[in-house]
């Protein structure tokens, strides 16, 4: 059985630099949505009111 250790490779700084570049939340983007769909539900119940 090997050992459990863990060494650091060569391309894991790579990687992680390009883990760090891609992997963020598109924040922006679901605060849009948010209040994309809220106007359009607002605007729904406004309309089938009359």
């Amino acid at each position: 059985m090997k050992p459990a250790t863990w060494l650091p490779e060569e391309k894991d700084e790579k990687v992680n630099q390009y883990l760090d570049h891609i992997n963020r939340a598109p924040y922006a983007t679901i605060a849009a949505v948010s209040v994309g769909l809220f106007c359009l539900f607002t605007v729904i119940i406004l309309l089938s009111s009359f």
